[in-house]
C-alpha cells in the first residue's frame, strides 16, 4: 500500500525571513519537547541558510539566547564532511561559530561527527555514541524530536547522494558514504533514523533548487535519481520552509505564504 505523507510548505520572502522562521520553528519544538519530556534532541545540517539561522539563535538582541531552553538541549549532526572540525569546510565548525561559542549549551550534549577519523570508523563511533547516551537496544533507533534537512540541486539530503550506497542502507543508525560525485566520503545518519524524528524539515534557498524541489514532491518517484524523496516521515507530516525563489515552480501558496501537497508513494 502507497505510504501517504502530508506536506505543507511555507514561503517567505528573502533569506532574512526565511532564517527567522527556521529560528522560531527550532525555538518551538524544542520548547515543546523539553516541556513534555525534560529535553529536546535536535540534529542538525550545514549550510548558509542554517548558519544564519543558528546566528540569529545566538544573537543577544533577539529572545531566544534567554528564552531557549539551552540546558536541556542535546544537539547532533546529520552529516559530516571527513574533515577535522577546526578545517573551513567542517558542518561542525560553522556551527560552533555561529551558535555554539555563544551560547550555553552543555558540553557534554554535543555530540559531534569525528570526520576526522577513517569514515567508518567515524561512523561506528557516531552510532555508538548515539545508541550509548539513548540506551537504545538491539535494532532499537534514535527518535529526534526536531531533525532539519537542506536539500543540493542534485535532489540529494543529508549525505545521501544519488547512486550512492547509502540509499540502501535499511538497518544503521549511521554510516560512511563514499560519494564519487565530490570524490569524497561523508559520514549521513541514514533515512530510516531520519524518518523516525518527531518532527522533520527541510530549509531550502535558491534559484537552483527549484526544480529539484519540484522533481522530488511532484516528480516521477525515483529516490536512485532523488535522495530527497525518501523522506517520508514515519509520522506522515513533512515541513518545508522555502524561500520564493525556491518555491517557484510549485502551486502557488495562499495569502499566508503556505501551501499544502498530499503525496502517496
Amino acid at each position: 500500500m502507497p505510504k501517504r505523507t502530508e506536506v505543507e510548505y511555507r514561503v517567505y520572502n528573502g533569506a532574512d525571513a526565511l532564517s527567522r522562521a527556521a529560528a522560531e520553528h527550532f525555538f518551538e519544538t524544542a520548547k515543546a519537547a523539553v516541556a513534555a519530556k525534560g529535553v529536546a534532541r535536535i540534529a542538525i545540517s550545514g549550510g548558509s541558510t542554517p548558519k544564519r539561522t543558528f546566528e540569529l539563535l545566538a544573537n543577544p538582541v533577539e529572545r531566544f539566547v534567554k528564552a531557549m531552553p539551552w540546558q536541556q538541549i542535546e544537539l547532533y549532526w546529520v552529516d559530516e564532511r571527513t574533515v577535522p572540525p577546526d578545517n573551513k569546510d567542517s558542518n561542525y565548525r560553522m556551527t560552533r561559530e555561529a551558535l555554539l561559542d555563544k551560547v550555553p549549551l552543555k558540553p557534554e550534549n554535543i555530540f559531534r561527527i569525528e570526520g576526522e577519523l577513517d569514515p567508518e570508523e567515524a561512523a561506528a563511533k557516531y552510532e555508538a555514541a548515539i545508541r550509548n547516551h539513548l540506551r537504545l537496544e538491539g535494532a532499537e533507533g534514535p527518535r529526534f524530536d526536531v531533525l532539519a534537512l537542506g536539500m543540493g540541486d542534485d535532489g540529494h539530503t543529508a549525505s545521501l547522494f544519488p547512486h550512492t550506497a547509502a540509499i540502501n542502507e535499511m538497518i544503521r543508525i549511521a554510516v560512511a558514504n563514499q560519494v564519487p560525485q565530490k570524490d569524497t566520503w561523508r559520514i549521513t545518519l541514514t533515512w530510516p533514523v531520519i524518518n523516525q524524528a518527531h518532527d522533520v524539515f527541510f530549509l531550502i534557498a535558491g534559484k537552483d533548487k527549484a526544480q529539484p524541489v519540484h522533481d522530488v514532491l511532484l516528480g516521477k518517484y525515483d529516490p536512485e535519481v532523488l535522495p530527497s524523496q525518501l523522506i517520508r516521515p514515519s509520522n506522515g507530516r513533512l515541513l518545508m520552509l522555502l524561500d520564493t525563489d525556491a518555491a517557484a515552480l510549485l502551486p502557488a501558496p495562499d495569502a499566508s505564504g503556505k501551501g499544502r501537497l498530499e503525496i502517496e508513494r
